[in-house]
């Protein structure tokens, strides 16, 4: 699930998109890194986000290295692409490099189809291992099967994610809240509080379309209890799962009774993402559960004074790296579209998006200026390093987003309990694993 990560301006994505043509066309000669004069690239950043500004400064920096290519910059949303990609990537006619989901449900389909150029050689030339290491190699990777973790390099992440909950100073305040709370009992007692002050807690949305904040609030739960290789368990079809005890139960147990108690407030069947956050932006809810790729927005857009803190007391936070640019198997500039990564790994493009609270792989924190970004950063890095995040939960098997997406509606509506989740989700789990590992 950035996007963000995963939101969709189109207005202003289709404007940025036209901008970039325009200023790029004209040029001359084919370049040499294939026989196609306009080299094109399909993405779904929103073009304010720290990732869009930084691909922006990409392209010029591109233009400059070829300056007799064509760039056609393409924008399409999230979910377009995680519909279309098969089709997308299938014939001559095909993007350069693309930005696609990771995970065995979206990337690992698409490389076990052949439909992704493999990056291995490319990675080790120009040591694009040496800047993604750890974790954040995990999605990058997908066997013959399309299960990540292992075997060949299909995609490039630029940025790393990770989960906080934004929060309204002011309305905490008005709450009585003092102090950022340390553990989940003192979070909890923290949101008793804004409800007894007449205040929702947290901005969330449950629509089965791009509602995504409460499935971040379930599976923030899960993570919270959960070991590591609890984790990976569930995320790489390693051991079966178990979902009717800890941590699955537990959370489910949770993020029903704070569905109850009104913590993330109510109708949200019908709310996306983007409608949390502009709740939150106009400050009719305390907090809102997002990862970086709101960061840069709300510093411009929050008329209120802000900050921000990973859910108390978790043992695993959800994050991992973001997603990832691919280069199709039948794309005609190819060596294009590995200078375009190239570029985007860059320090100047890697240290702008950190600049803007994006968490860039590749960059220096040091550079960072901002004191509440650089702090935003370093947490991220000290993260990285315990080795203590849980990857977002959609990515293990096929359909798990949209499944996953019904249930939190279902669940937020009332029309599901705890025990109803995890009995439909150990059985969607099971057929999915299953029919994964069976090829």
């Amino acid at each position: 699930m950035t996007t963000t990560r995963r939101q969709v301006l189109q207005c202003a994505a289709g404007a940025l998109a036209a901008a970039v043509t325009a200023s790029l066309a004209g040029c001359g000669s084919a370049s040499s890194g294939g026989d196609s004069k306009t080299f094109t690239i399909l993405q779904y950043e929103n073009p304010e986000s720290a990732q869009g500004q930084g691909w922006a400064l990409a392209v010029e920096l591109f233009k400059k290295k070829h300056p007799d290519v064509t760039v056609d910059y393409r924008t399409t949303s999230f979910d377009a692409m995680r519909q279309n990609a098969k089709v997308t990537l299938t014939g001559q006619d095909v993007p350069d490099v693309i930005e696609f989901n990771k995970g065995n449900s979206d990337g690992g389909q698409l490389a076990a189809q052949g439909l992704l150029t493999p990056l291995t050689e490319i990675v080790e030339e120009r040591g694009w291992d040496t800047k993604i290491t750890g974790g954040m190699q995990a999605f990058a990777k997908y066997d013959d099967q399309g299960l990540a973790g292992s075997g060949d390099w299909y995609g490039i992440p630029n940025i790393g994610e990770y989960v906080m909950f934004y929060y309204n100073k002011d309305l905490f305040a008005q709450a009585g809240i003092t102090d950022v709370p340390t553990t989940l009992v003192e979070f909890e007692a923290a949101m008793d509080s804004l409800v007894a002050a007449g205040l929702t807690p947290v901005s969330s949305s449950a629509a089965t379309s791009q509602g995504f904040n409460q499935m971040w609030v379930w599976y923030s739960l899960v993570s919270a209890g959960a070991t590591r290789d609890e984790i990976d368990d569930f995320m790489f079809l390693r051991q079966p799962v178990d979902f009717s005890k800890s941590p699955w139960s537990d959370a489910a147990q949770r993020f029903e009774e704070w569905i109850d108690k009104g913590y993330v407030g109510t109708e949200l069947g019908g709310l996306n993402f983007e409608q949390a956050t502009v709740n939150f932006l106009n400050g009719d809810k305390a907090m809102l559960i997002w990862n970086q790729g709101e960061f840069a927005r709300i510093r411009e857009q929050a008329p209120f004074e802000w900050g921000y803190f990973t859910l108390p007391g978790a043992q695993m936070q959800m994050g991992s790296s973001g997603h990832l640019w691919g280069v199709p198997a039948n794309a005609k500039n190819k060596e294009l579209a590995y200078d375009w990564i190239e570029i985007t790994l860059s320090a100047e493009v890697q240290n702008k998006i950190g600049q803007l609270g994006g968490l860039p792989l590749a960059g220096d924190a040091s550079t960072i200026t901002d004191d509440l970004t650089r702090a935003y950063t370093e947490r991220f890095n000290e993260l990285l390093k315990a080795d203590s995040l849980s990857f977002y939960p959609d990515y293990p098997i096929p359909g798990f987003l949209d499944f996953i997406q019904s249930g939190m509606q279902a669940m937020s509506n009332g029309n599901m309990t705890a025990e109803d989740w995890t009995r439909d989700l150990q059985a969607f789990y099971d057929d999915g694993r299953d029919a994964t590992l069976a090829g």
